[in-house]
């Protein structure tokens, strides 16, 4: 047996991290183990809908975990009972399953879209989705992703998946075959670097569904819970999808996740989905809290109205450097710099203290709590705009 030498050498080295060790959070900010404080842009990956340890998510768990931590999915809890009639009560679905992880809802949405055609459909199993896309880390929502960096990996993928172009409706229908079950998405695709579908070809594909009989699945996993103005992005569209995924924010900081399903599309039958963990009153407890914060009409206009003033002052920055668009809508924003400096602005940003994040070479993304202050985002933009001052200034010497 061997034995790690520094206690980052017991983890498996999956990512690049720098070497801080975060021990506390609160609203926008982190401390690491050295009591230096970083202003957090990213909050997880759009992950604290509500910040770093509210009040309200921490006496949730503190109250539910006196009461019960889980039963079992054998039997009915409170937490998950209320959750559910609320998630239905504020979208166009007729029920819902309660996962872990945005992938887990994602590989559920996958057989359900399945199910539904094994039953309904003479067998069609194939679902279109998007180059660019992003639906987890499991085979099957691998295989489902658009994402070129996943294609040489763990070989062979789940077939089933044809790969359409967003925004080009003629793509989709150039792939709907017989075998065609769903059409899947992201509203706005995150990893990719931000690229939102336009309503208009989001309203394009719940017409073309309806006339093949397709069902069409939205993916919120990080569009969803009032990030991008709206509770659910479809929304903002004026549609509505027969099957939609939530996680990321939902939880608020808690691994909860959540397939939706309207009563037409939502055909398990007893032993075809479960799950050990799912649905445990303590997630659920959290979610709820989460849920009933975000759904106020106020909490949304002043999100809303925050992701105006990112925008705003990105837009101001973009100008003042010579860089790209801004992209995205609400609090789920990414600024194009034109040149492939992303990873470079992210660790300088880090040394000044503030988080921000990459997903693609020439963008930065985004993701701040869905109450950040307007003091916070200007905070941020100081020091976007001194990185890239001087990141300017290197390029002019070099």
């Amino acid at each position: 047996m061997t034995y790690a030498s520094h206690p980052f050498d017991a983890l498996m080295d999956i990512t690049a991290r720098p070497k801080a060790v975060f021990v506390r959070g609160k609203g926008s900010y982190l401390w690491d183990e050295s009591g230096k404080r970083y202003l957090d842009f990213m909050q997880g990956w759009a992950v604290n809908s509500l910040g770093h340890s509210p009040d309200v998510i921490a006496d949730a768990l503190a109250a539910q975990s006196a009461l019960l931590l889980t039963p079992s999915p054998a039997f009915y809890n409170g937490p998950s009972l209320k959750l559910a009639k609320a998630l239905i009560e504020r979208s166009c679905f007729d029920q819902v399953f309660f996962a872990n992880s945005g992938a887990e809802a994602n590989e559920g949405a996958i057989k359900l879209a399945r199910k539904y055609g094994s039953l309904y459909k003479n067998g069609a199993h194939e679902i279109i989705t998007f180059e660019g896309g992003f639906h987890g880390r499991t085979l099957a929502t691998m295989s489902a992703s658009g994402k070129k960096a996943f294609e040489p990996l763990f070989e062979p993928k789940v077939p089933g998946f044809r790969k359409a172009k967003l925004n080009d409706i003629e793509s989709v229908k150039a792939l709907i075959t017989r075998s065609t079950v769903a059409v899947m998405l992201e509203p706005i695709q995150g990893e990719a670097g931000v690229w939102p579908a336009t309503d208009e070809f989001l309203r394009q594909l719940r017409a073309l569904t309806r006339a093949h009989g397709l069902l069409l699945i939205f993916d919120e996993i990080q569009t969803g819970v009032g990030r991008t103005g709206k509770l659910f992005h479809y929304e903002h569209a004026g549609i509505e999808p027969d099957i939609m995924t939530l996680g990321k924010g939902i939880g608020g900081g808690v691994p909860l996740a959540v397939l939706l399903a309207t009563e037409n599309a939502s055909c398990f039958e007893h032993g075809d989905q479960g799950g050990t963990f799912n649905g445990n009153p303590l997630m659920c407890a959290a979610g709820l809290a989460v849920l009933e914060t975000v759904s106020r009409p106020e909490f949304l206009k002043a999100t809303t109205d925050a992701g105006l003033f990112v925008e705003s002052e990105l837009q101001k920055l973009s100008a003042r450097h010579g860089l790209g668009d801004v992209r995205g809508r609400g609090l789920l924003l990414a600024l194009d710099l034109k040149l492939p400096i992303g990873p470079s602005i992210v660790a300088q940003a880090f040394a000044e203290g503030v988080l921000i994040n990459s997903p693609q070479p020439d963008a930065l993304r985004f993701m701040p709590a869905l109450n950040v202050t307007r003091e916070e985002i200007s905070l941020m933009i100081g020091c976007l705009d001194a990185v890239l001052t001087k990141a300017g200034a290197a390029r002019q010497v070099a």
